[in-house]
Formats: C-alpha cells, sequence, structure tokens
C-alpha cells in the first residue's frame, strides 16, 4: 500500500529539481508526477532531462546529492512526493545570503571562485594592477543553491570553477532587493514605528523621499566605481586599502541586518540624527549583534559627518551626488570627504588590529 507522507523540500529548490528528486530518489514514474502536478507527462520528462544535463555542473551536482540525502528517504521508496510539502525554514536564510552574494557578484570584475572539497567559496574582484582582492566569503551549500537556481554560471568547470552571475540572477537579485525594502518599510510602519521615531533625520526637503532613502543598489558599490577615477598624477582616487575599509565597514553592516530586526536605528549617525546610547541588546543572534556593535564603534569613531557620508556610501551604497545634494554639500565636495571619512576609517581598522595582537 503506497505510503501518502509527503516529503519536505525547501521553499527556494526549483521545481524542476524536485521533480527530478522525486523520480529518480524515490522511483515515482513521469506519468505519476504528472498527475500529481495536472500537467502533461511530457513536460515532466523535459523537466527532468534538464536537470540531469546540468550535472556536469560540479555545484549542481552536489546541490542535487545533499537534496537527496537530506530530504529524501532512499530505503522507504513508497513515499509519495507532494509538491506542496515543501520547508519554508531554510528560505528566510538562503535569500538573505543570496541578496548578500549576488550583490557582490554584482561588482564589475567579480567572480564566485569554488575549490574541490572545499566547505567555504569566495567571492573575489578584479582590481586589475593591484591583482584581486575577496570580498565575501560563502558557505559552500549556499553556493550550490545558486547554482542549482541557474543564478550563477560557470563556463570551464576544473579543479578551481569560477563562476559569474547570470541574467537570471540579475533578475532574481532585483526581486530580491525589492522584497528586503518592503519587509523593512512594513516593519517600520506596523511594528516599529514609535522606536524608530526618535531616530528620524530633519533635513530639509527630505520628508517626500525618506521611505526610500535606505535603498540598496543592485548595481556595484560608490566606491568601487570612485576607485576607477585617477587624480592629477594618474593614481587611482582611492587606493585599494581605502576600498577595502569602506567594505569592511559594509560587510559588518550587512551582517547586522540579518535576523528578526532588520532595520536597526541607524539614523544616529546621519546628519540631524540623535546622538544617544547605541542599543547593543542582541537582535537575532550573537554574530549579528557583535557586527552591529562593530559598526557601532566605527562610526562613533569617525564622528559627525564622516560617520554620515561613510554610512551612505558604504553601507547603504548612495551615490556621491545625492549623498552631496541630502547633506547639503557643494558639488564635487563628497569625494574629498569620503576619502578623509575612509582614510579614518582605515587607521580605526589598524588600531584594532593593533590591540588584538597586544592582547594576544
Amino acid at each position: 500500500m503506497e505510503n501518502n507522507v509527503a516529503f519536505f523540500i525547501p521553499a527556494w529548490v526549483p521545481e524542476g529539481a524536485q521533480r527530478y528528486l522525486a523520480h529518480t530518489e524515490t522511483g515515482q514514474s513521469i506519468r505519476d508526477i504528472a498527475r500529481s502536478a495536472g500537467c502533461h507527462a511530457s513536460t515532466i520528462l523535459r523537466q527532468i532531462r534538464r536537470v540531469e544535463m546540468r550535472r556536469d555542473d560540479p555545484l549542481v551536482d552536489a546541490a542535487l546529492q545533499s537534496l537527496a540525502e537530506t530530504h529524501f528517504s532512499v530505503s522507504d521508496r513508497t513515499r509519495r512526493f507532494d509538491a506542496s510539502g515543501q520547508d519554508n525554514q531554510e528560505d528566510d536564510s538562503f535569500e538573505g545570503e543570496a541578496l548578500r552574494v549576488l550583490r557582490r557578484l554584482c561588482e564589475t570584475g567579480s567572480v564566485l571562485a569554488v575549490a574541490e572539497d572545499m566547505d567555504k567559496a569566495v567571492v573575489v574582484r578584479d582590481t586589475g594592477e593591484a591583482g584581486t582582492t575577496r570580498t565575501a566569503v560563502v558557505d559552500c551549500k549556499i553556493a550550490q543553491a545558486l547554482a542549482l537556481q541557474d543564478w550563477i554560471s560557470c563556463d570551464n568547470p576544473g579543479r578551481i570553477s569560477r563562476y559569474r552571475i547570470s541574467t537570471s540572477g540579475r533578475a532574481a537579485l532585483n526581486r530580491l532587493v525589492a522584497e528586503a525594502e518592503n519587509k523593512a518599510r512594513s516593519r517600520n510602519e506596523f511594528g516599529m514605528a514609535e522606536a524608530q521615531a526618535a531616530f528620524q533625520p530633519k533635513l530639509s526637503g527630505d520628508a517626500p523621499e525618506r521611505s526610500r532613502r535606505v535603498r540598496y543598489s543592485a548595481a556595484e558599490s560608490p566606491l568601487i566605481a570612485l576607485a576607477r577615477r585617477r587624480d592629477r598624477d594618474g593614481k587611482p582616487f582611492l587606493d585599494e586599502t581605502l576600498v577595502r575599509a569602506g567594505e569592511r565597514l559594509r560587510e559588518d553592516f550587512e551582517l547586522a541586518q540579518i535576523g528578526p530586526q532588520v532595520a536597526q536605528n541607524w539614523d544616529r549617525f546621519l546628519t540631524g540624527g540623535g546622538r544617544g546610547n547605541f542599543d547593543s541588546e542582541s537582535h537575532g543572534g550573537r554574530g549579528a549583534s557583535d557586527a552591529k556593535d562593530r559598526v557601532a564603534c566605527a562610526l562613533s569613531d569617525l564622528g559627525p559627518g564622516l560617520s554620515d557620508v561613510a554610512l551612505r556610501c558604504c553601507c547603504y551604497l548612495e551615490g556621491l551626488e545625492l549623498a552631496e545634494k541630502r547633506m547639503g554639500w557643494s558639488a564635487r565636495s563628497g569625494k574629498i570627504v569620503l576619502r578623509i571619512a575612509l582614510q579614518r576609517l582605515k587607521r580605526h581598522y589598524e588600531d584594532l588590529s593593533g590591540q588584538d595582537r597586544m592582547i594576544g
């Protein structure tokens, strides 16, 4: 007798992959899957063949193996696959990580490097004459999920495979950015209105755009664009050490957003915002709380004005022209202040490293 217990699969797993695993791991016939899905058997067959052809990609193959071992019982082949039985527990964490990684891969010259038999992958960005710099570390499970979703692709898999963001990955990034904005706006409007009210900066002419200020751009960081500019001597306007300092602040900022309370009270570091004590109470895990404390410490060290431009350009990814307008600065003055802020930020991180060495 057939057992009707459903398999519970993460919601991020593509429909075609779900049906492929149902067929290959549980022995469910193509006609049975088609009957359950309400479509023609040829549609299921095409999906299964398409997934099978993609198994030459090492990340796709590893993702399917992991899903088969974790979410399908090989010993109980009489269990019936039900596409409605999905495990949404992993979905939120996957989308948060996908948003972080895809934003990095959108930056010019960025690739996801995956080595064989390694638990972590890295996003590296080509910096031209200076070589490459690491901008993110990615758990291989996340990299596998991105490949299975077809959000990243590799032209030549090998011992070290290099993946780039795909067209569908860019579309997914735009969707994830919009969803993150909507969630943050909903929290501000319905759950945190009173808590946020004290931190509203009072900038002239800024009220109509207030709800759109915290916007994560799908394009590259303003720092990278500015680093490509040359000064009068032909040297980069921002050297790689300054860019790394800004990227370190941004990485901690992104980590601080992970957890139930996505919208943090960073407005006190903006022009016109209050500057009371920062609430370091943990929200959503020690890692997010530690990152939040590191960002608050760095911005406090920068002080008014410099913390403002660093937060806007490094973390909120606002362009310089927009930042200048909102802070009431003259045109083309923002890049000078930003460079000063990054120099101060670099010194802040160097001082921290020196203290760590002394403690060690």
